[in-house]
């Protein structure tokens, strides 16, 4: 089998590499679970000395970075060198505040001393999507080796040279090489690893079938899971709110990473006084954007990261004009089998459509009409999914109180839906269930145990 980076815009192949077999892949796994024994025992100070130099060598390399998420997954440079900051942000935020985050908490008990420690666990399986090829991987390894545990990663086939370059940031740094691998596998050898009882837990991001199927199986070995799935984010605007700034929010939220974001707007629930008004000036913000090759400095929005995705995207939005959704934008693909998709605009948008149920992981925003601020919540609610949101409101009091009725692992009140290492990220429903980032995310793959001292 053979794992090929494929620039999305072009469809050249750029390389091509020999998946892992499994003799090499239990190979290196063995290697990071005897480095475990080691690792665990260093000091605080020492593995923050080498995520600071790993933070460096991100910033270092950004533009490098940069380039290779344009050729792989089709992200523009400027998007791509702004991810790779956001990475060394987070290096530095664990190293600085680890120590802190999984000191020995102090509990009053009858006991003559008595507390909570925090301790590594061993070998992490990290699964994850190309979208966010460094961030998303990111997040996952610099609380897990601050924390002491080691890393093994099985990154999406599209991006081998993200994961690649990952590993070599990690070695550069100082890390000890078996703390931190990549794994070039396919998703058929997952469920070997996550069988082997020198895997301790496995964290994933990705779809909802994916996530499913990790989650059976790690149950079945009795192991913890993170699982951080799909979104429709809902994006309510009230009558009362700045359309304006509204708008030009949406666009932009709609449009990360060309759509291809779980906490991307997907749902724009408008109250009906302010409804056109909203669809007219988000077509304009649309329209504004320019599309092209990732590796234009000029580029606002690439293609999606596999023609494939395009095809799927098509068909849905296809499915849901059928079934009565109206067209306010057109745009889509050229033809079928590209992968460059420019902005959709879907309203009248009912239950029983695709366009109401599903994620659309793409370009397409999904427009609903809410009678009221308490049918936006309703709407809001009606969905399977429960990652992120927004209410756009002047009134802000009422948008806090709205936000707190919004079924979502997170909910931005006049702000753009993102995720920060200060700021537990995750979800609920089928979203998934775990928090990464802030002190949550490092006590996901911990030992909280409990000693009483007599």
């Amino acid at each position: 089998m053979a794992i090929e980076s494929v620039n999305p815009y072009t469809g050249r192949t750029e390389r091509r590499f020999r998946a892992f077999s499994w003799s090499k892949t239990e190979r290196i796994l063995g290697q990071a679970h005897r480095a475990f024994a080691d690792w665990r025992t260093t000091s605080f100070g020492h593995r923050a000395g080498l995520m600071r130099r790993a933070a460096e060598l991100l910033r270092e390399r950004a533009d490098e970075l940069a380039r290779l998420m344009a050729v792989e997954m089709g992200k523009p440079l400027a998007d791509g060198r702004a991810e790779a900051l956001k990475c060394a942000l987070c290096c530095d935020y664990y190293a600085e505040h680890a120590a802190e985050f999984l000191a020995d908490e102090k509990v009053e008990t009858e006991a003559q001393s008595s507390f909570i420690a925090y301790e590594p666990i061993g070998v992490v399986l990290a699964v994850m999507p190309w979208n966010f090829p460094f961030w998303q991987v990111v997040r996952f390894a610099a609380p897990a080796l601050m924390a002491g545990n080691v890393g093994l990663l099985k990154h999406a086939s599209n991006v081998p040279q993200c994961a690649l370059a990952l590993e070599t940031i990690f070695h550069d740094a100082g890390f000890p090489p078996a703390t931190f691998r990549t794994l070039l596998v396919g998703s058929d050898l997952v469920e070997k690893l996550i069988e082997d009882d020198r895997v301790r837990a496995v964290t994933l991001t990705g779809s909802e079938p994916a996530g499913a199927a990790v989650a059976a199986t790690a149950g079945r070995q009795i192991k913890k899971t993170v699982l951080e799935l799909g979104g429709s984010d809902a994006f309510i605007v009230l009558a009362d709110a700045d359309l304006a700034v509204a708008a030009k929010t949406a666009a932009q939220a709609r449009m990360i990473n060309s759509g291809q974001s779980c906490i991307a707007a997907k749902r724009f629930i408008v109250e009906k006084p302010v409804l056109r008004e909203f669809i007219a000036q988000l077509k304009t913000h649309l329209l504004a954007l320019r599309p092209g090759d990732p590796l234009d400095p000029a580029t606002q929005y690439g293609p999606l990261a596999r023609p494939d995705l395009a095809d799927e995207l098509t068909e849905q939005v296809a499915d849901s004009v059928k079934q009565g959704a109206k067209v306010e934008l057109y745009g889509g693909q050229s033809q079928p089998g590209t992968a460059l998709f420019r902005p959709v605009i879907l309203s009248h948008v009912k239950p029983g459509q695709r366009a109401y149920s599903e994620e659309f992981f793409g370009p397409v925003a999904i427009v609903l009409e809410a009678r009221d601020a308490d049918d936006a919540v309703r709407l809001a609610n009606d969905s399977r999914f429960g990652l992120g949101g927004s209410v756009w409101t002047r009134d802000v009091k009422r948008g806090e109180a709205l936000a707190r009725r919004v079924e979502a692992g997170a909910v931005f009140v006049n702000s753009l839906v993102k995720s920060s290492p200060q700021m537990p990220f995750g979800g609920i429903k089928k979203s998934g269930y775990g928090r990464e980032l802030s002190y949550l995310g490092i006590r996901e793959f911990v030992n909280q145990k409990s000693v009483w001292i007599a």
